[in-house]
């Protein structure tokens, strides 16, 4: 038989009386080593229980020792006269019951050597002076009677009893403690559900408000545009006929008095036909129908232009400074491009009484950065995004001496936008504002094209003879009877005869009365407008020299045989208006 390596008893099985003795021995050296209770209770339990069924097949040898390794261990040998069952259930007893109890059971081959191994803690007492000490206590108390060892059980057994009994009923408090929360949890996952399936219909429904509200406002701003569209049309036949007729009376014969009263009157009306341009070019780009026509431009050449157009608005004491990197190009549409920059120049300008005005050009990556940067009364942050919203001017000391409609930085954003580039702002107030314009190099990025009107050129070579060549027969074609007769004021001295007609029809019927040498049209004519009415007039009166003019864009001349040379209303003059008809040539 195995021997431990400090052996506490050695003895010998061969009845009740020698299991119960065996018993408290185990329990009495399992507290003596520092064991817990309930531990002392399951070795004791063990050499009891193996005992048991080794003595039911004769005498067994049992030797419980220390075994002081790297792990101190507590190691019980029982060796019986026969094999010893070693399967079946722990309510049998015998070994099955002592796995349960103890840390290792191991079996010898022949099944007859048991050995039970319980870990001890490090702080178990394990000198000599102890385990002789422990020797010497069991093996005097080996011998004592069965009816204590009973008494001891008994014990254990109500200890037991009355730890099982209190962990019978904190477990039926538990359990109560989990059924209500179980119920809580129930109840608040409902309510949640519930809940939630409120707020998911509400989110539902304000979607559905929310898509029709943009509905609703997409059809306001397209309508908006849509007035502003037709509405700044409209103005701007009147006012081109004011400021045409206001030229007309300068070049006649008048006093002093007058003459500076028709000047206010053109100085006005020239303000007009601005805003009416802003709140047109504006609705164009908010409906993103602003024609872009890229082409390359040659940015200081553009700079340098915009600096002199600029210069003569400049204040006494203010530097206008332009920099540029030499050679600097972008294909962009050069007019957009000049007037967003010229926007952001002029109010500059506007509001800078000291120090500089600055617009440097500059390549970084695959755009080109423009940077107007002024000394200026700056703008405060409360006041820094609402500077790109219509009609909206910055409160300032200057505000009541400089002209302005609001338009302009509205205008300049959407614009830039639509040339496929950014314009942001930053200002601090007394200090100056930095306004930054992004747009890519190439044309790829920007936003559409449109074909271009014929351009009106004359050689210099041909200016005199055409000079003292008259115009012959003119028909003015436009609804807009006092432009008509301005453009007819125009032509007095360079046609032969005048013929003024109100629509397409009303001009038809006129040259089939008498023939025509040239036409001035307008393109915004009731019923036959002017493009309609410049293709009858190409097939039924080939011999006619035509020219288009309007207050709107150049229009589309698509199937017409050859287009014909376009006039702008607002800048129209009598040379422009002559070189067109000479130039022109006959259809």
């Amino acid at each position: 038989m195995t021997t431990a390596g400090t052996p506490l008893l050695a003895t010998r099985l061969e009845g009740d009386t020698d299991l119960l003795a065996l018993r408290r021995a185990g329990r009495e050296i399992s507290r003596a080593l520092g064991l817990d209770v309930h531990t002392q209770v399951r070795v004791a339990t063990a050499l009891s229980e193996v005992g048991r069924a080794a003595v039911a097949l004769g005498p067994v040898e049992v030797t419980i020792g220390l075994d002081r390794g790297a792990r101190p261990l507590l190691r019980a040998d029982l060796e019986s006269s026969a094999g010893l069952p070693t399967t079946g259930s722990a309510a049998d007893g015998g070994v099955p019951a002592a796995r349960r109890l103890v840390d290792e059971v191991v079996l010898g081959a022949d099944g007859r050597h048991v050995t039970l191994v319980v870990e001890l803690g490090a702080s178990a007492p394990l000198d000599a002076a102890t385990t002789d000490a422990l020797r010497r206590t069991i093996t005097v108390g080996y011998g004592a009677n069965a009816l204590d060892e009973l008494r001891v059980q008994n014990a254990e057994l109500l200890r037991t009893h009355d730890e099982l009994v209190t962990q019978r009923e904190e477990l039926r408090r538990l359990n109560t403690e989990l059924e209500e929360t179980n119920r809580g949890v129930l109840a608040m996952y409902h309510q949640l559900s519930a809940e939630l399936e409120e707020t998911n219909t509400g989110v539902v429904a304000l979607y559905a408000e929310l898509d029709e509200r943009g509905r609703e406002l997409a059809a306001a701003n397209e309508a908006k545009s849509r007035f502003l569209r037709n509405v700044s049309h409209e103005l701007r036949s009147p006012v081109n006929s004011i400021i045409g007729l206001t030229s007309l009376l300068q070049a006649s014969t008048m006093s002093g008095d007058q003459a500076e009263q028709v000047e206010f009157v053109r100085d006005s009306a020239a303000t007009l036909l601005t805003l009416v341009d802003e709140l047109l070019d504006l609705a164009r780009a908010e409906a993103g129908h602003q024609d872009v026509a890229p082409a390359p431009i040659d940015v200081p050449a553009l700079l340098d232009e915009l600096r002199g157009t600029t210069l003569p608005l400049v204040r006494d004491g203010v530097e206008l400074v332009v920099a540029c990197e030499p050679g600097l190009a972008l294909v962009s549409d050069r007019r957009l491009v000049a007037r967003v920059l010229r926007n952001l120049l002029t109010n500059a300008v506007k509001f800078t009484e000291r120090g500089s005005v600055r617009l440097d050009a500059r390549v970084e990556g695959d755009a080109v950065r423009f940077v107007v940067e002024d000394t200026g009364l700056g703008i405060g942050p409360e006041h820094l995004d609402s500077v790109f919203e219509e009609f909206v001017q910055v409160p300032n000391r200057l505000q009541p001496s400089v002209r302005g409609t609001g338009l302009g930085l509205p205008y300049a954003r959407r614009t830039s936008v639509a040339l496929g580039g950014t314009l942001t702002a930053s200002s601090v107030p007394d200090v100056g504002s930095t306004f930054t314009v992004v747009l890519p190099v190439e044309a790829a990025a920007v936003a559409g094209t449109a074909t271009a009107a014929p351009t009106v050129t004359r050689s210099p070579a041909t200016a005199g003879a055409d000079a003292e060549t008259g115009l012959g027969h003119v028909l003015v074609v436009d609804d807009d009877r006092s432009y008509g007769a301005y453009v007819a004021g125009l032509l007095r001295e360079d046609a032969d005869r005048v013929s003024v007609a109100h629509d397409g029809r009303h001009a038809l019927a006129l040259l089939r009365d008498a023939r025509a040498d040239a036409a001035v049209v307008d393109v915004r004519l009731p019923e036959l407008d002017g493009v309609g009415l410049l293709a009858r007039l190409r097939a039924e009166h080939p011999h006619l020299t035509v020219a288009l003019m309007s207050s709107g864009p150049a229009p589309e001349q698509t199937g017409v045989e050859r287009p014909a040379p376009f006039l702008p209303k607002s800048t129209l003059d009598r040379d422009a208006l002559t070189r067109a008809l000479r130039d022109g040539g006959a259809a």
